[in-house]
């Protein structure tokens, strides 16, 4: 007989209008294709009080809200990710779809915010315990392509008014932790035409899904 693969944790970073949604989209088309069970969520939220934490981070106010505030409200929505979505699916033998995670946090409060990376390594492991995602695919592009594309949208939230230099920043943070973890991250270019960016994403997951197959047949 035999038994559930193991669930795995992909998970999908970059800076605004780099094509998440568009791309977690066609991630999940890939999914399916391969018959791999899983779930879809994001950060922050994922549950009804992770999404109430989400509205009182990226809903704009007059009040301004201090750098430390924002990333403990930040962890305190993982928290709850972790503990009532992301670990039981996991334990499911599900795979696991997540927009944005913790790497976000290094990059948006640590490289854009300026807090202490220290500080924020601390927190994940204080509220991870060992979770670390097993596959980080970052779509990448140029500020300037990103923010055009983000500023088609509508209305922007409270992360989204920031400046052009805090995003620099943000995008920086993100290459750092490609430099750092460059085994765990796939590094495409969000600002090729979609089709090419959708044939990256193909042949930067075939090693996961061909392991999964491999896998669910022992």
């Amino acid at each position: 007989m035999n038994t559930p693969a193991k669930g795995r944790f992909i998970t999908v970073e970059g800076t605004e209008g780099v094509g998440k949604s568009t791309n977690i989209a066609f991630i999940r088309q890939l999914l399916d294709a391969a018959g791999i069970p899983y779930i879809v969520s994001r950060e922050p939220g994922g549950t009804p009080l992770a999404e109430e934490i989400r509205n009182t981070l990226v809903v704009p106010r007059e009040e301004s809200m201090c750098e430390l505030t924002e990333l403990l409200l930040v962890f305190a929505a993982r928290a709850q990710h972790i503990n009532q979505l992301i670990l039981p699916a996991l334990a499911r033998g599900e795979w696991v779809l997540c927009d944005r995670f913790t790497d976000a946090t290094f990059a948006y409060q640590g490289w854009g915010r300026g807090l202490s990376t220290d500080v924020i390594a601390s927190l994940e492991t204080m509220v991870q315990g060992v979770l670390r995602p097993d596959c980080t695919v970052l779509l990448d592009a140029p500020v300037d392509v990103g923010m055009a594309r983000a500023s088609e949208r509508g209305d922007l939230d409270r992360f989204e008014q920031e400046k052009h230099d805090f995003f620099e920043k943000v995008r920086d943070g993100y290459l750092a932790r490609v430099a750092a973890e460059p085994q765990r991250f796939k590094l495409i270019d969000a600002s090729a035409d979609l089709a090419s960016v959708q044939r990256d994403i193909a042949a930067a997951l075939k090693q996961q899904l061909a392991a999964y197959q491999v896998a669910a047949n022992v």
